[in-house]
Parts: structure tokens; C-alpha cells; sequence
């Protein structure tokens, strides 16, 4: 039996050879994650700890930064030879052009005493005193800089201000390589740039011969109770999981993707198994009427399954490691920081060829197990060659129940406004659609062949009943596509909805005409101050807010609050000024505040000008209750939360000047202020939903594999079909049909079983986005369903044309064979 199992794999290779493809390219998904991430992970670790090769314990803040003076405390503890501050933060770059250099710049403190630094430094010099700069060697060459000479630096703390390049230093592949610039400056300038009151941490360089424990315990006792002391292994182990929790979580989300083209190939080869056991019904009696028994024919069948599996695995690991290559380059290419070497490990190989080889034995038992039920007698008949058995009555039964349980949950997820009852309704209606799959799928086939009939004739209807001569395998083709298509639909519908809740919040929350930003960060200090003081300006508004004693303060403008209401109960918003503000009716109501009533907010008191109401949801984890919001003028704002800064500045030109002359006194200002941003309304929207069309790319590029293993699987069963009709597509031939309407046969045949797949891939991943879009807008923004026509049809598109590329090679191996030699085919 063992012979013979290997044997049938050499004489059924080409039968096999679709199906194996759909192996190769799952276990290469899974291969190439793991190599790839394997690689990130290793060059985590290795430069996990690069600034603190010298530190020997470091003291971190708690809720609030260490201030400067903790420093030279700590640097007086006995055993402590040098301790410096150190934060790091955001900060921009002006250019040689004089414009901001592009992508989020890292800014970081650097110790000053060089027992403490661990720099790999490139050209130059640390930084020894204020007023000095490093830069890395990536934006030192690509800006011309030259050693010696100024560059200016800004960020939040205020307006870019030059000093002195004395060195630059690599930081590549560290977690403070983000992509963009990095600048290092000592501690007190890296203070004055980014505003902050004090360092996120002290770093601390030991005596030769000191105790560590004794020393922590003496630098805990002058740090306090509200910091944290750390000893150089914990430090390194921190510094390691810090390092290498992103690449898990990307590992994670990669090997999701990886999972769908696992699931979607193991559809494939179960069908596959299923079609040609079917067409070695013949052979499997004989086997059996000699003397073979039911358990040596399934047992030899798993064995055939484990060989095609162990080859397409091998394959497959092989696929990956050179996917896992290609997709290291191109982030190198594009300079991204997560890039790395790549890691081939013993864990990886032996994985990915386990799970090949497992996935293709479980999808061949089943149908190996229900071969070796046919009696050996009945199983030499014509009819037990084509078995076409309906699916039971239980089977339908439970599909309709899941897929009802499936539509429920789904429809209850935006009731509940609990996200796993999306995911629990994708996954239950994807079951009941499989489980009534072979009910479903054939009548949509009729349904969508009655125009092709109409245009094509004879042709088509033999196209439609080739595909529903088999339920469980049209089924079982269509319902690989499901997957697939149904997760892109969902992304595509989703990411449609979400865009256009984005714009809807922008048109009504925004009216001006120019919108000032921060990148990454919030607005300087004085950023607004000097954009009011221009004369072509005539509203300038920093959103900022601050909750005190359980009620949120906003700041507000008297020529803007009104966009956001939806009523006024009591009073004149038209009266808020200096001394007023504004109270929702929901606070109102709380603290009994009517019109004219003194209320105190921080410590001073205001006068309510008028209760008004904003309807608007209340986002999920908001710190206070809908409707406890008061709003104050900017100015009064100012006064009571000097330090508050807003990361968005609204802008209006004056009565009279035009957009044009506005936006270039805008610039004038922004000139000095490399961390903000200008943009019109069109531009802002385009930049909050970038990212959508980002992820949404990434995400169909990945899900693009699984739809192509269930292409191949299409183009599988139309090629093992081909084989099974050959008699009769001979007979077809001979009275008349033509090379062309045979090749027409098969591509409608393709076109309906892709066209299936599709819809119903469509319709499901609509109905997961209608739930999520429903989830979302309970727990907070204005998010319903809208559908991008204009993708989806590209998506239904791109599965046609697919459908009839699958159709070529069946096509081919069906006309092959002259007719005469077809008709005496067994």
C-alpha cells in the first residue's frame, strides 16, 4: 500500500498541483511572518539597550516629571559617580531651505558627563554645554549641514532658536529611530525646546565597588515616594520589552492575515480531496475487492495527503523566506525603522512544515473517510463515479439557525454597543453560510445564469448546470472566496463609513478657513498670541480644555461657539465675554445654575451668560459626564490654565483680507515654528483620514493572498472537472459545440462560481461593517453606513476577470484531446 500511495501521487501530480499551489502559498503567508518578525526581534534585542550601556540604576518619574534640582541631589548620594537628566520628546528641524524638515523629529536630553553616554557618535562631539546640538548622520547629509555651524530647533516650548552642530550619531534601528530627524541637546535646553517642567528620568553611573542594592536604597530615599529607582537588569529588561512589544503586536497582526490564507487553503484541498477521491472510486473498489481493507485505503490516503503536504510545505517555507526578504527591502528601501535582518530558526521551519502537513491530512480524512464507506460493488457502477448527494436536512437546519444567530448578534452588537458581538456575528454568519452552503450557493448560480442564458444561450445553460450538478462542491468553491472577500468588503465598507463620519465631524465642528497644527505635539506657547497680533487675522482660537472638580472648562470663541450648539434654553450666547461663560444644560440642572448666576471655576468666579445644550455624542472613557461642560473666552481660559496648551488653532482672516494674504501671514509666523502644521479644511480632513486609506491599503494588500488561494481554488475544480467530464465534453464536440463555445462553458462556469463567492463575500463584510459602524456610533461619533459603490464594484470587477484567467488552463487541457481519443477516456 505504500508503494501504491506513491505511486498515485506521481500519477495524480498534475490533478494535485492547484491544490498544492494553495498549500505553498498559506504556509508561505505563516513562513514569511516569521522569518520576517523572528529578524525584528533579534535586532530589537541586540540594540534594545544602546543608552544605557553606562547606567547603572536610573530613577524614573511617577505622575510628574523629576525636577531639575533632583538631579544634583542624587549626584550628591555617596557611591553615585555622575547622574545626569534625561527626557525625550518631539522637536522640529528648519531645514537649509528654511523650511521645516519633514517626519517626526525624536528630541532627547544627552548627559553631559561622559561616564554616562553611550552614543555611538559618527562625526564630531556630544553636546558639553547649552546652546550645542547633535544631529543624525541620515539628516546631517541629506540637509547639507556642516559641522560648526547654526541650526535651528524648536518645539513646543517656543518659537526655533539656533545652536551650535558639533556632532552627529547613529541611531538606527533604536528605539528612538522613528523615521524622522533625532536631535540631542543637554539637559537644559532639551527642557527650554519642549516645555516641560522636568526630566523623565535620572540616570545614574555607580562608584567602582559600590553596592547596587545599598546604592538604590540610598537614591530611593532621596527621590521620594512619587519616583521609581531601577537597577541596571531591570532597566535592560524593560529596555527589551519596550523593544519588542510593538514587533509582537505586528508579529500578531501579520499572523491574523496569515490565518485567513491558512483557513482559505485548507477549503481548497479539502475540495480538492473530495473532487478526485470521487474520481478514484473505480480504482479504491478494485483495491478493496483484492483484499485491501477500508482501513489500509484510508490510511493509504492520509499518507498521500502527507506527502503533497510535506512537499508544498517545503515549498512553502522556502516562498516565504524570499517573501520575507522582499519585505524587508522595501522597508529598508523606504528607510522605515521597524526593518531588521531576517531569522531562519529550527522553531519556524519545523512550524510552517507541520502545519502544511497536518492542514492537508485533516482536510483529505473526511473525505478519504466517506470513500471508504461506498461498497466495494456499488462503488464499480458509472453512477458512483459522479456522487452527487444532497446536504441533509440536520445540516440545513444548524446552517440556518447559526446564520440567524449570526445576523442577531450583529444586529444586537449597536444595540449593546459591545465590538465581540461583531466578530462573533462575522464569524456565525460565515458558518451558517457554509453549512447552508450547498443550498444557497447553487440557487444564487441559477439566479445570476438566467441573464447570461439570455445572452449566450446553449452555452450558458450548460455552464449553469455544470456548476450546480455538485452542490457541496460549488459550495465549497464559492464559500473559499467568502472569506476572503468578505474581510475585504468589511474593511472597505468600514473604512468608507469611517471617512465619511471624519468629514461629516469637520464640517461641523470647524467653520474657518485655516486650521494650525501640531506634529505630534502640542502648540507652542506663544504660537497663538503672535498669530493674533497679526492685523490680517481677525479670529485665532487654541482649542484647549481642562477638567476641574468633575466638569470640563473649554476654551471658546465668541465668533465660533455657536457651529457646536443644537439649542440655547436660557439667555444670550451672543454675551459671552470676559467674566462669562457658557454652562450646558445638563450641569445646569446639576448644580442649579440659572442665567445671571455666579459660578466659580479654578478658584475664580463667572457670571452665566446662558444655558445652552450640544447634542453632540460623548466619546467612550470621557473623564466627565455628557452635558457637564462649561466654556470660557480664551482669554479668561489663559488666565485660569496658563500651562494648558491645545495641539489645533483655528484661523480666520479679517473683514476684507483675503484667503490668500491670511495664509501667507500665516506662514510668516509659522516661519519660526518648525512643529506646526497649516492647513485649509480640505487638507485637514485629507490628513485625519490618510491614515484610513493607509491601513486600508495594507490591509487588502494582505488579504489579496487569500483571495487568490481561493481563485486557485476555482480554477482547481474547473481543472479536476474538466478531467471528470472528459467523455462528455467529447460528446459535446462531436455534435457540434466549437473550441471557442467549450471555452465559453467553462469561463461562465468560472465567472458564476467567483460571481457567488463574491456577492455573498460582499454582503457579509457589509453586514460586519453595518455592526461595527453601529458600535461605534453608540460609544461615541456621528458613524453610520455608507457604501463606496465605486470600490465594491471594482472588487466584483477584479473576481470576474480573475474567474476567467482561472479558466484558461481548464479550458487548454479540455481541448487537448482530440475528440475521438476523449470519447474512450475512463
Amino acid at each position: 500500500m505504500f508503494r501504491l500511495t506513491l505511486r498515485q501521487v506521481r500519477a495524480d501530480g498534475l490533478r494535485l498541483l492547484l491544490s498544492s499551489l494553495a498549500i505553498v502559498l498559506g504556509v508561505a503567508f505563516v513562513a514569511g511572518t516569521l522569518i520576517f518578525t523572528d529578524g525584528m526581534r533579534a535586532a530589537a534585542y541586540e540594540r534594545a539597550g544602546t543608552f544605557d550601556r553606562h547606567t547603572d540604576l536610573a530613577v524614573y518619574a511617577g505622575k510628574t516629571p523629576l525636577p531639575p534640582a533632583l538631579v544634583d541631589q542624587v549626584r550628591a548620594v555617596d557611591g553615585v559617580a555622575a547622574a545626569d537628566g534625561e527626557l525625550t520628546g518631539s522637536a522640529g528641524v528648519v531645514g537649509s531651505d528654511g523650511r521645516p524638515v519633514l517626519g517626526y523629529a525624536v528630541l532627547a536630553a544627552i548627559p553631559t558627563d561622559p561616564a554616562l553616554q553611550s552614543y555611538d557618535v559618527v562625526a564630531g562631539r556630544l553636546p558639553a554645554r547649552p546652546g550645542e546640538l547633535v544631529l543624525d548622520a541620515p539628516t546631517v547629509a541629506d540637509e547639507g549641514f556642516r559641522l560648526g555651524s547654526p541650526v535651528r530647533v524648536g518645539g513646543s516650548g517656543g518659537a526655533a532658536r539656533p545652536y551650535t552642530l558639533v556632532g552627529t550619531v547613529d541611531v538606527a534601528g533604536t528605539p528612538r529611530d522613528v523615521g524622522g530627524p533625532y536631535l540631542g541637546l543637554v539637559g537644559a535646553d532639551a527642557l527650554a525646546v519642549t516645555g516641560e517642567p522636568g526630566y523623565g528620568r535620572i540616570m545614574v553611573a555607580a562608584r567602582p565597588g559600590t553596592d547596587p542594592r545599598a546604592l538604590a536604597e540610598r537614591v530611593r530615599a532621596v527621590a521620594g515616594a512619587g519616583a521609581t529607582v531601577k537597577e541596571r537588569q531591570q532597566i535592560l529588561d524593560d529596555a527589551v520589552d519596550d523593544a519588542v512589544r510593538d514587533q509582537r503586536q505586528f508579529g500578531l497582526f501579520l499572523m491574523t492575515f496569515a490565518a485567513v490564507s491558512v483557513v482559505v487553503a485548507g477549503f481548497v484541498i479539502a475540495n480538492t480531496f473530495a473532487i478526485v477521491l470521487a474520481q478514484r472510486t473505480r480504482r479504491t473498489a478494485l483495491l478493496r475487492l483484492v483484499g485491501a481493507t477500508r482501513g489500509q485505503v484510508f490510511r493509504a490516503t492520509l499518507l498521500e495527503a502527507a506527502v503533497i503536504g510535506l512537499l508544498a510545505s517545503v515549498l512553502g517555507v522556502l516562498a516565504g523566506a524570499a517573501l520575507a526578504g522582499g519585505l524587508n527591502a522595501l522597508l529598508s528601501a523606504r528607510e522605515a525603522p521597524t526593518s531588521g535582518g531576517l531569522t531562519l530558526t529550527a522553531r519556524t521551519v519545523l512550524l510552517c512544515l507541520g502545519l502544511g502537513t497536518l492542514l492537508t491530512v485533516g482536510a483529505g480524512a473526511l473525505p478519504a473517510w466517506q470513500g471508504t464507506r461506498v461498497p466495494p460493488v456499488a462503488a464499480l457502477t458509472d453512477a458512483a463515479v459522479r456522487p452527487s448527494r444532497r446536504a441533509g436536512r440536520m445540516r440545513l437546519a444548524l446552517g440556518a439557525l447559526v446564520f440567524a444567530a449570526g445576523v442577531a448578534a450583529l444586529v444586537g452588537a449597536g444595540l449593546a454597543g459591545q465590538v465581540p458581538l461583531v466578530a462573533a456575528g462575522g464569524v456565525l454568519s460565515f458558518f451558517g453560510i457554509v453549512l447552508f452552503g450547498p443550498v444557497l450557493v447553487p440557487a444564487l448560480v441559477r439566479v445570476l445564469g438566467r441573464p447570461a442564458r439570455r445572452l449566450l444561450g446553449a452555452t450558458a445553460g450548460l455552464a449553469v448546470a455544470n456548476a450546480v450538478r455538485n452542490p457541496r462542491r460549488v459550495a465549497a468553491t464559492a464559500t473559499a472566496l467568502v472569506i476572503g472577500i468578505g474581510l475585504v468588503s468589511a474593511f472597505v465598507v468600514g473604512a468608507g463609513s469611517a471617512k465619511a463620519g471624519i468629514e461629516r465631524a469637520v464640517d461641523a465642528e470647524i467653520g474657518v478657513d485655516f486650521l494650525v497644527t501640531g506634529i505630534g505635539a502640542d502648540l507652542p506657547a506663544p504660537l497663538a498670541g503672535e498669530l493674533a497680533a497679526r492685523p490680517e487675522l481677525g479670529v485665532v482660537h487654541e482649542q484647549r480644555s481642562r477638567v476641574v472638580g468633575g466638569v470640563g472648562v473649554r476654551s471658546a470663541h465668541p465668533a465660533l461657539i455657536g457651529r457646536t450648539l443644537t439649542a440655547v434654553d436660557s439667555g444670550d450666547v451672543g454675551r459671552l465675554g470676559p467674566g462669562t461663560v457658557l454652562v450646558h444644560r445638563q450641569v445646569a440642572a446639576a448644580r442649579g445654575w440659572t442665567v445671571g448666576s455666579t459660578v466659580t471655576v479654578a478658584g475664580r468666579t463667572f457670571r452665566v451668560a446662558a444655558v445652552v445644550a450640544d447634542d453632540g455624542p460623548v466619546l467612550a472613557g470621557s473623564p466627565v459626564p455628557a452635558g457637564f461642560v462649561v466654556d470660557v473666552v480664551d482669554a479668561d481660559f489663559g488666565r485660569l490654565f496658563p500651562a494648558e496648551r491645545g495641539y489645533l488653532a483655528e484661523v480666520d482672516p479679517a473683514d476684507g483680507v483675503s484667503p490668500a494674504a491670511a495664509r501667507t501671514a500665516i506662514e510668516s509666523v509659522l516661519a519660526d515654528y518648525p512643529t506646526v502644521n497649516l492647513m485649509d479644511q480640505a487638507a485637514y480632513k485629507k490628513m485625519l483620514t490618510g491614515t484610513v486609506d493607509m491601513v486600508l491599503a495594507f490591509v487588502t494588500a494582505l488579504l489579496g493572498l487569500a483571495v487568490v488561494i481561493a481563485l486557485v481554488g476555482v480554477a482547481n475544480t474547473l481543472s479536476l472537472s474538466v478531467v471528470e467530464r472528459t467523455r462528455e465534453n467529447a460528446v459535446l464536440r462531436a455534435v457540434g459545440l466549437t473550441r471557442g463555445g467549450m471555452r465559453a462553458v467553462l469561463a461562465v462556469e468560472a465567472v458564476l462560481t467567483a460571481l457567488v463567492g463574491t456577492l455573498l463575500g460582499i454582503a457579509l463584510g457589509t453586514g460586519v461593517s453595518a455592526g461595527a459602524m453601529a458600535v461605534v456610533a453608540r460609544i461615541g461619533g456621528d458613524f453610520t453606513l455608507v457604501m463606496p459603490w465605486g470600490r465594491l464594484g471594482l472588487i466584483l470587477a477584479v473576481a470576474v476577470l480573475a474567474a476567467l484567467a482561472a479558466s484558461v488552463l481548464p479550458a487548454r487541457r479540455a481541448l487537448a484531446r482530440p475528440v475521438v481519443e476523449a470519447l474512450g477516456a475512463e
